[in-house]
């Protein structure tokens, strides 16, 4: 572990226009290291316990923000490995969307209260960022690849929560890999041309198995869907639409 001032000082070599390669031959720090401090400089802190890793595991203590961060995971995120053995969860946000960085954020400090969160500016996007041994421990589904070329399925203990919480997984995974949009239609009513508006629901994903996990928490929620083609669910009547924005609501 390195203590601030000896990365201030590798990060002020690499300040003055010095390669990776060079302050690491310097200073005898990796280069890994020293790319992970100008992201975030300051030494993580020592997480708490994970409830999955105790003698009992146990469910996490706020499933309701576990349950609308599985559904943005499962969307835009994504589970990386340092070689200290720490995880960091990314989860991306468009800009567009303030109000999603902001969810997505209090979604993993409620999951991870005792590690550090963080935002990360990308071209159009912010990464919201979590560092954590225990990412793979809270999402098993984490694994080499990409998500849609391989098996996704829902340990029990997960799948406890999202029938504890269904809205917040599908909130999730709105938020993630859908939006609310406005159609229109034109119809001829008694010789007169008119303009009908009406919203729906889209939800997108190249993965079989999460597209299903969507379509069957719809089902038990009682919100009637169509598939139109092979990445898109949507949801387009009335009564689903109003129970969808009773829960939902557009992104923000």
């Amino acid at each position: 572990m390195y203590d601030l001032e000896t990365r201030k000082r590798a990060l002020a070599l690499v300040g003055q226009g010095r390669s990776l390669n060079s302050v690491s031959k310097q200073t005898g720090i990796s280069r890994a290291a020293i790319r992970a401090w100008q992201i975030r400089i300051k030494p993580l802190p020592r997480g708490g316990t994970c409830p999955r890793c105790a003698p009992v595991p146990r469910l996490p203590e706020k499933p309701a923000a576990y349950a609308y961060l599985l559904g943005l995971y499962l969307g835009d995120g994504c589970i990386s490995h340092l070689k200290t053995g720490v995880y960091f969860l990314r989860v991306a946000c468009a800009d567009a969307w303030p109000g999603l960085i902001e969810a997505c954020e209090a979604a993993v400090r409620a999951v991870r209260p005792d590690n550090s969160v963080y935002r990360v500016q990308r071209q159009g996007c912010v990464m919201v960022t979590g560092y954590s041994k225990h990412w793979p421990c809270l999402f098993p589904q984490h694994g080499p690849g990409k998500k849609h070329e391989r098996p996704i399925v829902l340990e029990p203990w997960q799948l406890q929560i999202v029938e504890a919480c269904p809205w917040e997984f599908v909130r999730g995974l709105v938020h993630s890999d859908g939006c609310r949009i406005t159609n229109w239609t034109a119809k001829e009513v008694g010789g007169v041309r008119k303009r009908y508006e009406y919203p729906r629901y889209f939800f997108t994903n190249r993965s079989d198995d999460i597209r299903k996990l969507y379509t069957d928490t719809l089902d038990r929620l009682g919100v009637e869907w169509k598939q139109p083609n092979a990445w898109n669910i949507s949801v387009a009547k009335r009564a689903s639409v109003a129970l969808m924005d009773a829960h939902i609501g557009p992104k923000y």
